[in-house]
């Protein structure tokens, strides 16, 4: 999946709401998407940001939250 996002993007991405570093995952479909890698807006909780077309689209209203 990283190869669908270019080095030097993928260097500055940050969740839009916890403001860290985002990772390669899938989302319960097997869709390619970026995770938060640390807890966002509340303990155990995370969100997955869509890849679409090959663009990520880090609106969190559009992301899936999900629990670790």
């Amino acid at each position: 999946m990283s190869d669908l996002i270019e080095p030097w993007l993928r260097e500055i991405l940050r969740c839009p709401v916890g403001k860290h570093e985002l990772a390669d995952g899938s989302a319960p479909d097997g869709s390619a998407e970026l995770q938060c890698t640390e807890d966002c807006e509340g303990s155990g909780q995370r969100r997955g940001y869509p890849i679409q077309d090959g663009i990520p689209v880090l609106l969190a209203d559009q992301a899936r939250v999900f629990t670790v």
